[in-house]
């Protein structure tokens, strides 16, 4: 079954482009066993001393509010809200705070979050891009790992294609969602599926892998080995396929917005996303 997701917007000092997320489906689960022989291409294991920033030869922060998906929060700068934790992870921090007097589009900013992307330090074109991370939990908020076609400043979104490598959405505890998003099928006409975790388990209650092999004509999607959906043209009605090109990462913790909804009393803070690793590599042969 469907379910719609809305806009949210690209904050990229030099790009300009209104993301959504998208519709997910009921997924068929297989084995995924990735190729034997392959070539890393890109790797961050987030060691370093604990409180320090990101590596800025792989990642950029982007800064500010995000009108057009109406979430809460403000991505700030530096090591605010994103910052190692010396155990070799990555610690993207929600918080119901406000100590930079940020404003949002609905007045001053109640939350503080971060955004980091490597646009413009690496892009990808195919190959299996993985993340492990542990997520965090609670109603409004609002997780992802994605990429987005690194031609977005000419030719706007959702031309450039968006892959969005999973979302979640605090509301659904043991379900992540896998999207693409390109010309004529994008918002709510997104093309994507979901995974749920068996026996009521939660994603927060423990790290796990997020993946794509992504190849010509064919992206595909797992959970911890799991795939659970591939896509291809023959899926697009007709529609462009414009993934032939270099897409960059980007990890992000939202709060509230259309498709989450706002949190509530239930939500408690700070929250985090604790990235583990975040790895590309290619088939070699």
């Amino acid at each position: 079954m469907a379910s719609p997701r809305l806009l949210r917007s690209c904050l990229l000092a030099t790009l300009s482009a209104t993301l959504v997320a998208a519709a997910a489906v009921t997924p068929a689960q297989a084995e995924h066993r990735p190729d034997s022989a392959a070539a890393v291409t890109f790797s961050d294991t987030f060691d370093g001393p604990a409180g320090s920033g990101v590596d800025a030869s792989k990642w950029q922060l982007e800064t500010g509010d995000n009108v057009n998906n109406h979430e809460r929060q403000y991505y700030t700068p530096g090591t605010d809200n994103a910052k190692l934790d010396g155990q070799g992870n990555l610690v993207i921090e929600a918080r119901r705070e406000n100590p930079g007097n940020y404003q949002c589009w609905y007045g001053t900013c109640e939350y503080t979050s971060a955004r980091l992307n490597t646009s413009g330090k690496f892009t990808a074109t195919y190959g299996h891009v993985e993340a492990r991370m542990k997520i965090p939990r609670g109603q409004g908020i609002w997780p992802a790992f994605w990429m987005l076609g690194q031609d977005i400043g000419e030719v706007g979104w959702p031309n450039s294609g968006e892959i969005d490598v999973m979302e979640n959405v605090g509301f659904e505890p043991s379900t992540v969602h896998g999207t693409i998003h390109g010309p004529g099928y994008s918002g709510s006409g997104g093309i994507g599926a979901a995974y749920t975790l068996p026996n009521g388990e939660a994603f927060a209650d423990a790290f796990h892998t997020f993946a794509v092999d992504w190849a010509p004509d064919s992206i595909t999607w797992s959970v911890d080995g799991n795939v659970y959906q591939t896509r291809t043209p023959a899926d697009l009605g007709g529609k462009d396929w414009v993934f032939d090109k270099p897409f960059f990462l980007i990890l992000n913790l939202a709060v509230g917005g259309y498709w989450p909804g706002d949190p509530d009393g239930s939500t408690t803070f700070p929250q985090q996303l604790v990235v583990d690793e975040v790895k590309v590599t290619t088939s070699e042969g």
